[in-house]
Parts: C-alpha cells; structure tokens; sequence
C-alpha cells in the first residue's frame, strides 16, 4: 500500500456511495442527515484503517463501521426523534416521480426495525446474501427468511399509505 492517505482516498471514491446509501435507508431518505453520517462512517473507517485485519473484504469492514456509525446515532438521538412518522411521509398522487416513489420507500424502510433496516439497504446494495450474512452474523438460510420476512413488511406498509 502506498500509504495510509492515497490508500484511504482509494477507499473513499469506491465505496462512498455504498455508504451514502446505507446512512440514507437509516434515517428514512433524509439526504442532508445521510450526507452527515456518509462522513462520520468514514472518519470512523479513517481511525479504524490501521487496525483493519484483513477477516473480511473492505466492502464488509466498511459496511460494518457504517451500521455501527447509523446505530449509534439511532440510539443517541432516540429521545430526540419521538415525532410520529406520520407526518413525515408525503401523501402521493396519481403521477408520483422515481424520486417520490424513492422517498415513500424509505419512509416505509424507516418503519422497519434496526437489523431489518440494515438487511433491506444491503439487499438494495445488491451485496451478496454470503456477505449480508457475514456482516448481520447470521447464517445464510436465516437470511433469506429474515429477507422474505422484510419484503412482505413492506408490502403491508406501502400498501397501507
């Protein structure tokens, strides 16, 4: 590795739009806040460079310190954020945009819990059930449970707006 600061800028440009898009699921399509928290997740992975093992890809570690970044400011800031959601999700009309349409889905995304949360961005990343599994610690069949068990969630949210 050349060094830590080319290596990191490296990091950076691959997977900070993994990343934005996780932070963006974790707090239900709020741009501004997943851009704040894209951040945070990578100062983090920026202090952790040096203690990565190489256990897992860097896609992995990375997404790992991104839920942990997300958790941690879900759970901070809990008390904050009791407004009901409600009043967040826009009432749709007959011609809604992709960008509306984005937005209904995460607010709906934003009614699952935590871990359901988590798994749904990632299955949206397209990231590999194997790898999924690995960063969740659970097996993969549990995984596709979980997974069927979320998108028939969403069903029932979207469906009820």
């Amino acid at each position: 590795m050349p060094n830590n600061h080319q290596f990191f800028e490296s990091l950076h440009a691959d997977y900070y739009p993994m990343v934005y898009q996780m932070c963006k699921g974790f707090v239900k399509g709020d741009g501004d806040l997943a851009s704040d928290l894209a951040q945070e997740a990578l100062i983090n992975t920026w202090r952790s460079l040096s203690k990565f093992r190489g256990a897992s890809s860097y896609k992995t570690w990375i997404y790992r310190i991104t839920v942990n970044t997300c958790l941690k400011y879900l759970r901070d800031n809990k008390a904050k954020n009791q407004t009901t959601i409600d009043e967040d999700i826009p009432i749709p009309d007959t011609e809604t945009s992709k960008d509306e349409t984005h937005q209904e889905l995460y607010q709906a995304i934003g009614k699952l819990g935590e871990v359901d949360r988590l798994i749904i961005m990632m299955v949206l990343d397209e990231l590999e059930y194997e790898e999924i599994a690995s960063v969740i610690g659970i097996s993969e069949s549990n995984l596709r449970v979980k997974i069927h068990r979320i998108k028939k969630k969403l069903k029932t949210i979207l469906s009820n707006e």
